[in-house]
């Protein structure tokens, strides 16, 4: 009995391994199916269809994590035009796609770099895409746009797309009209990443040896005589980064690759390689190396290369030497390099060279940078303005000497004796400050002031701390600045006043550095004040503007920008489009040419057709009124309602036009009115600056003056006994269709005065070639015709009307011999 419950027992634990094999060998099946090269999906986003209309613009984030792989974009527009036309399409009417790193795009902030961010784009091919980590491109909108990124190309973070449909100076511009297409985009991005953390590269497939990192002891360069010529001060803290295994060996043209962390802002990065030795496994003998070739390649957030690298050096001569290392993740690539030569051309093949890496993060006291860590570094704190906008803020250092009540913070007080002495090009004053996230929609504004002449060039870094050597931006003089940069701009700055934006910012974060130029004639008896504060809107749009903020389409990021009034525009309404002059003509044309809505309500009044002369009166009134609240004049009502009342007053104007033609009753009129009125409504509050409601417009006049005539002639038919002929005689019969022909031709003569008819066609043919006329540009010249030329049709078709009908009394007419006249009382007697 025992023995079989063992062997049942046994039997049931054969089963439950046989269970556990099988799931192991459906996991590692799963596993695979995750991806080539052990790859998995990290994120996919779908946008739906989404329109931009004429000079707008939309923005995507997309977040790349650390161990993605490669990123995916496939976009479907409806834009048509095939890459050769691209040059003849003005800028301001092209629709493009912008790309960056860390914020939004923006194309046309400098006018004169437009064409420098403009990559042609042919046959799926993307030119200079290389150039995409360390600037913005744009590509021309087509209707399949598909791109894939490496990690070898772009490295992590958060990337912006932008899809612009127009560039330039009028893209922000407020307009009254616009009439140039929009498309519509869909597009879905793929992020895929290696499922393991040490494995990196398009396809997964290369191993990361992350060094591990520990805080040394308080270090000393006179500790190491090698490394005393770099600082004479002890440095507080020594980060030590060293591979898990002391040594690492491999062939000739076999890199290896490896990481380490910069968690803050560092004084230097040092990679040195010690203990370089030969190893012939053949032989089994080792040798010294101290000619070999050890070629190592760091660059910040991917892994470098031989032609993309940010430093090289070959460390078994002399190690790499970062200054200032950017904060986050750095990739080191060691490659050996004609091993043979140091034996003599041996053809080895399993020849190594091994050695022992480290890497040396040096870091300063708190409070302290720059050379030696004497120089004074502040953290900046945020500050929120009251009642601002969202991220609005500004910074103030964390010290004693500054009072929290103000923005502005006195710069002098700031610096101590040490960095009032030296060298110019050693002293230095830094501050260190966050962009929190979805903050990279605003702008950085910087300000020095004093009563004196400046003494200090200012440099800005992202990630780390900024030198002569390594900077994004920088102003030193009005001469000399960022001011070529696409991101940066200065506004009235002089010998005693620096005052300039850093535009859409990066998050994370930044590093600023103050560079004393005048440094022996001790503390200045002039007070220079500092500020440094994040915006939405520079300069608050320059007061030509409102500034408007808005969301990505993935919702996490608040971005602003300018709408500009009708004279300016540019990315700060800076750039003035239309003189106060020509403004100011602009503004007589589009307000006075409606009184030319005079003329068919004088006449409607004269001829007692009241509801045609409200009509006209107030359709005159209403396009006054909007006009000048458009011109920026007087605005009773809100622009919409204002807008409303123009286009929906101007189509009944049309309409009613064609109504007073078709001699409709009291009642009827009121009827086709009423009818009107709902239809034109609705084309005014839908999208009444379409091109097309001219010709609905129109169509609608012409149904309702047919409807009046066909009322008109079954009246005739009622009044006057229409008769029905019949004749055995053919001629006789002809004979009397063709009188009736005559009859009916002259009524029509006689209804209108034909000479205004005329002159009614071609003033409504130059109010339809005006319409198609008009452009942003030209819009109050066109416009301004139309208002003229509209009304003007208007009148001439109600004077063409002929006060008294003269029509023939067709029961009076003598008929021809033998004709049998049939009446419609005849025709159908009743009682039968």
């Amino acid at each position: 009995m025992a023995s079989n419950s063992i062997l049942c027992s046994s039997s049931y634990l054969n089963l439950r391994l046989f269970v556990c094999f099988l799931c192991f060998i459906s996991c590692c099946c799963s596993y695979g199916e995750l991806g080539p090269y052990n790859s998995f999906t990290v994120s996919s986003f779908s946008y739906p269809p989404t329109t931009v209309l004429p000079s707008g613009f939309r923005y995507i984030r997309v977040e790349l994590p650390p161990w993605f792989s490669s990123m995916s974009v496939a976009m479907n527009s409806d834009v048509h035009r095939a890459t050769g036309d691209i040059a003849k399409v003005p800028k301001s009417t092209l629709p493009l796609i912008c790309f960056r790193d860390g914020s939004p795009p923006l194309p046309d902030v400098n006018s004169s770099l437009m064409d420098s961010v403009l990559v042609p784009h042919s046959n799926g091919s993307f030119k200079g895409i290389e150039a995409l980590q360390s600037s913005e491109q744009c590509y021309p909108m087509q209707k399949n746009f598909t791109v894939k990124l490496t990690n070898e190309q772009i490295s992590p973070g958060v990337w912006y797309f932008g899809l612009f449909n127009g560039i330039g100076p009028t893209r922000t511009q407020s307009k009254m009209i616009n009439r140039a297409p929009a498309y519509s985009f869909s597009a879905n991005i793929t992020v895929e990443g290696c499922t393991t953390l040490t494995m990196w590269g398009p396809d997964c497939n290369q191993t990361i040896n992350p060094l591990s990192c520990a805080l040394s002891d308080s270090y000393s360069p006179a500790d190491n005589s090698s490394e005393a010529d770099f600082y004479n001060q002890t440095i507080e803290y020594v980060i030590s980064c060293k591979n898990n295994f002391d040594t690492s060996c491999h062939r000739d043209g076999e890199p290896k690759f490896y990481s380490l962390d910069v968690v803050g802002v560092s004084q230097e990065l040092k990679i040195v390689a010690m203990d370089v030795w030969l190893n012939e496994t053949s032989s089994n003998k080792t040798k010294n190396a101290s000619g070999i070739n050890l070629i190592c390649f760091a660059r910040h957030g991917a892994i470098p290369s031989e032609t993309v690298n940010d430093y090289s050096s070959n460390i078994n001569k002399s190690p790499i030497v970062i200054h200032f290392p950017k904060v986050g993740r750095w990739y080191i690539t060691i490659l050996p390099v004609n091993l043979s030569k140091e034996l003599g051309g041996s053809s080895d093949t399993d020849m190594k060279v091994c050695y022992s890496m480290e890497s040396k993060l040096l870091e300063c006291p708190v409070g302290k940078a720059g050379a030696n860590c004497t120089r004074e570094m502040y953290n900046l704190q945020t500050a929120l303005r009251k009642g601002s906008g969202y991220f609005e803020s500004y910074y103030l250092p964390v010290s004693e000497k500054v009072s929290p009540d103000s923005a502005n913070f006195p710069l002098d007080s700031l610096l101590t004796n040490s960095s009032l002495h030296g060298e110019p090009d050693e002293t230095w004053t830094y501050f260190i400050l966050d962009i929190p996230r979805g903050a990279a929609g605003g702008n950085i504004h910087i300000r020095l002031a004093s009563d004196a002449k400046i003494n200090y060039e200012i440099y800005a870094r992202f990630g780390g701390l900024p030198s002569l050597t390594s900077w994004d931006y920088y102003f030193a003089n009005k001469t000399s600045s960022s001011v070529g940069s696409m991101f940066f701009n200065l506004y009235n700055s002089s010998e005693n006043k620096v005052d300039f934006y850093i535009l859409y910012i990066r998050e994370g974060t930044w590093g600023f550095g103050l560079r004393h130029l005048n440094t022996t004639s001790g503390v200045s008896k002039f007070q220079t004040t500092m500020s440094i504060s994040l915006e939405r809107c520079p300069r608050r749009c320059s007061s030509h503007g409102r500034c408007d903020t808005s969301l990505d389409v993935s919702g996490l990021t608040t971005y602003s920008y300018c709408s500009c009034d009708r004279d300016h525009g540019g990315f700060d309404c800076s750039i003035e489009l239309v003189s106060h002059h020509g403004h100011v003509w602009q503004s007589i044309f589009l307000i006075a040419s409606n009184a030319a809505a005079a003329l068919p309500a004088f006449w409607a009044l004269r001829q007692k057709a009241l509801a045609e002369w409200i009509i006209f009166t107030s359709s005159g009134i209403a396009s006054g009124i909007y006009h000048a609240c458009d011109v920026g004049t007087w605005c009773p009502l809100g622009f919409g309602v204002l807008q409303f009342m123009d286009f929906w007053l101007s189509f009944m104007a049309v309409v009613s036009t064609f109504v007073y033609l078709g001699t409709l009753d009291e009642g009827l009129k009121r009827a086709v009115h009423t009818a009107v009125a709902i239809l034109t409504a609705l084309m005014a509050y839908t999208k009444a600056t379409r091109p097309a409601n001219i010709i609905l417009v129109m169509a609608i006049g012409t149904v309702a003056l047919l409807i009046g005539w066909l009322v008109e002639l079954s009246t005739k038919c009622r009044s006057f006994s229409f008769s029905i002929r019949f004749s055995l005689n053919m001629h006789e019969r002809m004979q009397a269709v063709r009188g009736w022909l005559k009859n009916l031709f002259k009524t029509i003569v006689r209804r209108f005065r034909w000479g205004f008819v005329l002159a009614g066609v071609t003033a409504l043919a130059m109010a339809v070639i005006s319409w198609i006329l008009e452009s942003s540009e030209s819009y109050w010249v066109w416009h301004s015709i139309w208002h003229i030329t509209i009304y003007t049709s208007s009148f001439f078709f109600l004077c063409s009307k002929a006060s008294t009908a003269s029509t023939v009394d067709t029961e009076n007419q003598t008929l021809p011999n033998g004709a049998y006249e049939l009446t419609r009382q005849d025709s159908f007697p009743s009682g039968q």
